[in-house]
C-alpha cells in the first residue's frame, strides 16, 4: 500500500495507538461501514509480540464500536492472525466472497486470498 493510499484510507477510519515507556508500539483502525464495524489494521511490533498489547487494541475496538457485528480480513495465509481472533471469539464466517464484495473495496486476487472472521458484540 502506498503512503497516499494509507493516508488516504486513515482519513476514512477511526485509528488509535498503544504507547509502553513513551514508544509507540501498537496500533490498530476501524470503520463503521454500513451495519457492521470492520477491523481495517492491527498491528504490533514483533518485539512487543505475545505482551497482550494487541488483546488491549482488539478490546478497546470492541468496546467503542457502535454496531453489533465486528469484521476483520486477513490473508488465507496469515494463520497467526486467524487463530488470535480465532482466540477472542471470532469465527470463520462461510461467506467471504460475499462480505468482501459487500463491504471492503479489495481487487478479486486478494478476495481470492482472504478469509473474513466475524463476531457478534456482547449486549
Amino acid at each position: 500500500m502506498s503512503l497516499e493510499e494509507l493516508r488516504k484510507e486513515m482519513g476514512e477510519m477511526t485509528f488509535f495507538g498503544y504507547e509502553k515507556l513513551g514508544r509507540l508500539v501498537g496500533v490498530a483502525g476501524w470503520q463503521k461501514v454500513k451495519d457492521v464495524t470492520l477491523i481495517r489494521h492491527a498491528y504490533v511490533l514483533p518485539d512487543h509480540q505475545r505482551r497482550g498489547i494487541g488483546t488491549e487494541l482488539l478490546n478497546h475496538i470492541i468496546r467503542a464500536s457502535k454496531t453489533p457485528q465486528i469484521l476483520v480480513g486477513t490473508w488465507k495465509a496469515a494463520t497467526w492472525a486467524i487463530s488470535f481472533y480465532e482466540k477472542h471469539g471470532f469465527k470463520l464466517l462461510p461467506n467471504t466472497d460475499e462480505l468482501l464484495r459487500n463491504y471492503w473495496t479489495v481487487p478479486d486476487r486478494q478476495i481470492e486470498l482472504s478469509v473474513v472472521l466475524g463476531t457478534t458484540k456482547p449486549p
